[in-house]
């Protein structure tokens, strides 16, 4: 049986003038997923109609697909300038300008697209999506619902209002629309990854490791899957051999979940760990690794591979009580701790030294990420009431930002090994969910976390300590947005006793 693209251009052989079958072959492709070849025939198509409003959406949305974010949003225009009262237009330009990040904008053309066409759900999901960028939750779950009277059978709306559901707090609704949209497609990686996410932050770990594998699949990180000719490791005894451990997203993942290499050297294996150029001379002397490379150097001959973070799944990770938590497992450099001691105590005497971090690295790679990293981060402001605390000096360990009234020495940070350094010299480190959280805990140094209301996974929920950092204190949004009441319980916490064991206790 011929595939739709060998159909389509044995139509256009009949027909070779025709824009229609040319645009129908465009659309075969794009189907394909030979964008290149697709947009080929759509420009061809345009020169026969250049006044076709569907083909210049057409090729808006295989532009679109292939990066070209700019020509598609030309080529949308274009559609809608021929064609006002096309809804299809205003939604793909909605969608174009929302994964921009250009929200407002996306917003007006949504509403435009729903005014042409109320009943469609796409629109009513599109517009979903963009409100719970936005953190509108109230608007956004009712959004997914609309679009799923209309078309119940989504799985994908189901996946995202499970998203919006888990957000808001509601974790056994957001589960209840992962697993529908698991029985209407059980192939849908987004819906088992994100139901994983929530096995995980409810401590269902055995259930919860597996889906967590489906994260290759999903478009958040399919891009980031690493392709070698050995085989995955799935944890079974290799004596004389060689297993290359390597990290994956985030510094505070690799920082986390490399604890599991004294693990997985226990199985036999000469362990080689593959980890962001940033963390290369810190972690060199960690357990279990025979060697640390920087990625993007070149690799020791090896004869399987895993990712860290698959390390929990076939490790045995299956409770929380399974999880090892042999703070410290990353020290300082000895001498690098020593020099920072005497500049510390020649400036700043011998005082209660707190450290602060209040804000993650921002990434604009998606507009999901990008509302992420608003909702884990503070303003430099929101911190007021704990720097009026007295009889404490506080230091920046935010890079790349200068804050009155911080001791500020992270332009000498040229790495995480030299924050580390400093680090050993203070007494708290008072981080929000960024890397240096990650980084204090795996010292064992006192840590408390600045933590948002939709918690990642790993901080659980309800808690205020984790298994994962034993000398880790959670501070928790009680109201989605609300860092005012996190700031003020971390107030009275230094006022009172809280800080009294932690005095005179420096590493």
């Amino acid at each position: 049986m011929s595939s739709l693209v060998d159909e389509r251009r044995a139509a256009l052989a009949l027909d070779p003038g025709s824009a229609a079958a040319l645009a129908n072959l465009g659309f075969a492709l794009k189907q394909a997923g030979r964008l290149e070849t697709a947009i080929g025939a759509y420009r061809r198509a345009l020169a026969l109609a250049p006044d076709h409003p569907q083909i210049h959406t057409n090729l808006g949305a295989a532009l679109h697909q292939a990066g070209a974010a700019a020509e598609a949003g030309a080529s949308y225009r274009a559609s809608i300038l021929l064609a006002p009262g096309f809804p299809g237009a205003y939604f793909n330009l909605g969608s174009l300008m929302r994964d921009q990040g250009e929200l407002d904008g996306a917003s007006s053309r949504f509403h435009r697209a729903l005014r042409l066409e109320p009943g469609h759900p796409d629109l009513h999901g599109g517009l979903a999506t963009l409100e719970q960028y936005r953190n509108r939750l109230d608007t956004a779950i009712p959004g997914y619902r609309r679009a799923l009277v209309l078309q119940p059978g989504r799985a994908d709306l189901y996946t995202n209002l499970g998203n919006g559901l888990n957000q808001a707090g509601a974790s056994p609704l957001a589960e209840a629309a992962y697993r529908r949209a698991l029985a209407l497609a059980p192939g849908q990686s987004d819906a088992r990854f994100n139901l994983s996410l929530l096995l995980l932050l409810t401590g269902r770990l055995r259930e919860g490791w597996p889906g967590y594998e489906a994260r290759w699949e999903t478009g958040q990180l399919a891009k980031e899957r690493r392709s070698f000719p050995q085989p995955l490791w799935q944890g079974e005894a290799m004596p004389g051999k060689t297993v290359l451990l390597h990290g994956e997203q985030g510094f505070g993942d690799t920082l986390q979940f490399c604890r599991y290499a004294a693990l997985a050297r226990e199985k036999g294996p000469r362990i080689v760990l593959e980890v962001q150029p940033p963390l290369l001379r810190l972690l060199r002397p960690l357990a279990g690794c025979d060697l640390v490379v920087a990625r993007g150097d070149p690799l020791p001959d090896f004869d399987a591979h895993c990712p860290l973070l698959s390390l929990p799944m076939i490790l045995g990770t299956h409770s929380l009580g399974d999880i090892p938590a042999p703070v410290p497992y990353i020290r300082a450099e000895a001498q690098a701790v020593v020099v920072w001691a005497e500049r510390l105590a020649a400036f700043y005497g011998e005082g209660f030294r707190v450290g602060l971090a209040w804000a993650g690295a921002p990434r604009s790679d998606s507009p999901a990420q990008a509302a992420f990293d608003r909702r884990r981060s503070l303003p430099f402001s929101a911190l007021a009431p704990i720097l009026d605390v007295p009889g404490i000096r506080f230091f920046s360990l935010q890079k790349g930002v200068l804050a009155d009234g911080l001791a500020d020495f992270m332009a000498e940070m040229s790495d995480f090994a030299d924050t580390a350094a400093l680090i050993a010299n203070l007494d708290l480190v008072i981080s929000a969910d960024t890397a240096v959280a990650h980084l204090a805990g795996a010292m064992g140094k006192p840590v408390w976390l600045l933590n948002r209301f939709d918690t990642d996974w790993r901080w659980l929920t309800e808690r205020s300590d984790t298994p994962w950092y034993p000398t880790m204190r959670i501070f928790r949004q009680r109201l989605r947005g609300d860092w005012g009441g996190v700031i003020e319980e971390v107030a009275e916490a230094l006022h009172g006793d809280a800080t009294t064991p932690l005095r005179h206790a420096r590493a």
